[in-house]
């Protein structure tokens, strides 16, 4: 299987820059059998069932975009860009620098008057960096200097601004952890989420921390031989049981966000039922994969060639996936991060025999 295939063309102007306001007036593609209908967030309803449960990313973004200057004892001060990856262990922050060359181990970076960083180690493109401040003190310093992580194709276009703040976080957000959103969340606000809880729709919330990887390119041709970013997530207890219930309901599965689709299938490897769970997860998922725990997905309309689009190719399958886009681009849906939505029913069960396919 190769990258080409999953390769189309989209007009620039369909790459969205703001998000719909209110969030629910994004517009929803639904692709259920094989049958495209046109509708609304607002309308998601409409097209669940009583005893369906949707699975929720309740990461929260960190303002990981820092704009710093570098300080040392001789010579002028260089101007730094960092946008912060994940904490380690021992304390320090990966990140990736711009431009690292003019840095070198022992240099701090000043990012405002609370807010500085100490050089510690480099590598190809990253770095680590320790922080002068832990804990409550750095969130609240970071909350203050920080802006959010648009991804490359927004941030090319329009520097973040304080309404990204807003709009670049979903309205359940907790745990902070992400350096991106999981963008179909973002279309939730309250008024969706009471009418759902009206018509007797379920909601779990799970963990998975985005990383910047997951706007890495696919680099190789044999798209098999792809290595995937490793991103730490979490299945509560409660959220596994949950599912296990609706399960024997026989309600239906549906993450929000390939976020919570990766995580729960994650979960779902060992016995086939989703499990408490808790860890790093590098999972790939394309055509061939067997789906245990998914039996539809709300997500975004996603980047060409990219694994995501893979993930939707192997739930739906390639050629009604293609007609699925080609629909969306005709009918100018917004695309990308803070584009519109897709409701992806596949027309049967996924088939429970084929072997996952694990990066």
């Amino acid at each position: 299987m190769k990258l080409s295939d999953f390769d189309f063309d989209l007009p620039e102007d369909l790459i969205a820059t703001r998000p719909a306001r209110p969030r629910r007036a994004a517009r929803l593609l639904v692709a259920q059998g094989d049958a495209i209908h046109d509708s609304t967030v607002a309308e998601i309803g409409t097209w669940l069932r009583a005893g369906d449960r949707l699975v929720l990313n309740d990461t929260r973004v960190i303002p990981a975009r820092l704009s710093g200057t570098r300080h040392r004892a001789e010579g002028a001060g260089a101007r730094i860009e960092v946008t912060l990856l994940e904490p380690q262990a021992d304390g320090t922050w990966s990140a990736l620098v711009k431009p690292l060359r003019k840095l070198r181990e022992g240099d701090q970076i000043v990012f405002s008057a609370d807010l500085s960083a100490t050089l510690e180690a480099r590598g190809e493109g990253q770095a680590l960096l320790r922080f002068n401040l832990a804990g409550e003190d750095f969130d609240a310093a970071l909350n203050a200097a920080g802006a959010m992580p648009l991804p490359p194709y927004i941030a090319a276009r329009r520097p973040a601004d304080a309404r990204d703040r807003e709009d670049y976080q979903t309205i359940w957000a907790r745990r902070p952890g992400a350096v991106a959103a999981p963008t179909a969340s973002l279309h939730f606000d309250a008024v969706v989420l009471a009418d759902l809880a009206a018509r007797g729709v379920n909601f779990s919330h799970v963990t998975l921390h985005v990383g910047a990887g997951t706007f890495l390119p696919v680099k190789v041709d044999d798209i098999s031989t792809h290595r995937m970013h490793a991103e730490w997530g979490e299945v509560s207890a409660q959220a596994a049981q949950e599912i296990a219930a609706t399960r024997a309901e026989g309600g239906r599965i549906i993450p929000v966000g390939t976020t919570a689709l990766r995580l729960i299938e994650t979960a779902a490897r060992g016995t086939g039922a989703v499990v408490a769970w808790q860890g790093e997860t590098d999972i790939f998922i394309y055509p061939g994969f067997a789906f245990r725990a998914t039996d539809a997905l709300m997500t975004n309309f996603h980047l060409p060639k990219s694994t995501l689009m893979m993930l939707v190719a192997a739930l739906m399958g390639q050629g009604r996936i293609a007609a699925i886009y080609a629909h969306a681009i005709a009918a100018r849906y917004r695309f990308f991060s803070y584009g519109d939505a897709s409701l992806l029913i596949p027309p049967r069960a996924p088939d429970k025999g084929r072997k996952a396919a694990v990066g």
